[in-house]
């Protein structure tokens, strides 16, 4: 018996319970260092009447041309087979984005397609990954790339976001999930939201000096971008429910003078576009549907445009379109 406990007591200590596996899980690829980081759940605009333009308009742009031949060869049609996008970025400039996709996919055939149009394979120490490289480049620097990881999970950025974001998956994640770095801030979003951002502020330039709240004409929108600049993190997130988006956005700041600025400034920029939408009953009656609310973690924005106002603002556009296109 003792003989037995041994053994697995060592068998415990040579293969841990908490092993790194391989994830598929688009989130747990975000670098904890990222700026800022996004996800989109494709499926939920899918069985929505809000998406149903935009998704015609996509089919229109896909059904001819090399973009269309790609598509073909590769059996993807990325409207009925993505179902989730995740989506961040490092501070540095260009080349430090990743954006991971979820769905069903066929690796293989992606990958014949993008060789055949000259990609070039490579191998990192957490799988292949095609080398995509940009039209009149003659090296390699600012291209972008691939990978195919597997029937649920691709993802693309610069070569270097998809080396790590490879090495991320087989070590079973980043951490992001668990808290690390960003991900700390994830308890400011729904999970269950259809969409939703997080930007980091204390990684961007900071802002110099004070903000005073001033009422001249074009201050409204200068002081949201003033007072934003104070505050620590940001958030936005929508909520899709049948024809209906709910929107919200946040700003956070442990400082009460800092909400409060902000709080202002926010109420200034709807009355002033209130005023602006005078000769637009319907744009007036989507502002007054969103209200600015604060308490002792931050400010929020929100406010849930029905199906009814969205058709409303949307005949109201088409026609301002016509009307511009008969002058």
């Amino acid at each position: 018996m003792r003989r037995l406990a041994l053994l697995a007591l060592a068998t415990a200590l040579a293969f841990p319970s908490e092993a790194a596996r391989p994830t598929d899980d688009a989130l747990a690829l975000v670098p904890p260092d990222s700026v800022t980081a996004g996800m989109l759940r494709v499926a939920d605009f899918r069985t929505s009447p809000l998406a149903a333009r935009f998704f015609a308009e996509f089919d229109r742009a896909t059904v001819e041309g090399d973009a269309a031949r790609f598509l073909a060869e590769a059996r993807l049609h990325p409207i009925d087979d993505v179902d989730l996008v995740v989506f961040a970025a490092e501070d540095g400039g260009k080349g430090k984005a990743l954006v991971a996709f979820e769905g069903r996919f066929e690796p293989q055939r992606l990958a014949a397609a993008v060789a055949s149009r000259g990609a070039e394979a490579r191998t990192a120490p957490g799988g292949t990954y095609f080398l995509l490289k940009e039209k009149g480049q003659t090296g390699h620097k600012g291209d972008g790339a691939v990978a195919f990881v597997s029937s649920r999970l691709l993802v693309a950025g610069s070569e270097d976001a998809v080396v790590k974001a490879l090495a991320a998956r087989a070590a079973g994640g980043t951490g992001f999930l668990g808290g690390a770095g960003l991900g700390a801030q994830l308890d400011r979003v729904n999970a269950n939201a259809s969409g939703w951002l997080l930007v980091d502020r204390t990684k961007l330039p900071q802002a110099k000096g004070s903000l005073t709240i001033t009422s001249g004409e074009g201050d409204a929108a200068r002081n949201v971008l003033g007072a934003m600049n104070l505050v620590s993190t940001f958030s936005f997130e929508m909520t899709v429910k049948g024809d209906a988006i709910r929107l919200s956005g946040a700003g956070y700041s442990g400082d009460a003078e800092t909400r409060e600025l902000l709080e202002d400034a926010l109420r200034g920029i709807l009355a002033a576009m209130r005023i602006a939408s005078q000769e637009r009953p319907e744009v007036v009656s989507a502002i007054r549907k969103f209200k600015v609310e604060s308490d002792r973690d931050a400010v929020t924005i929100s406010g849930t445009l029905d199906g009814a106002t969205i058709r409303m603002l949307a005949e109201a556009k088409a026609k301002r379109e016509k009307a511009r296109a008969a002058e």
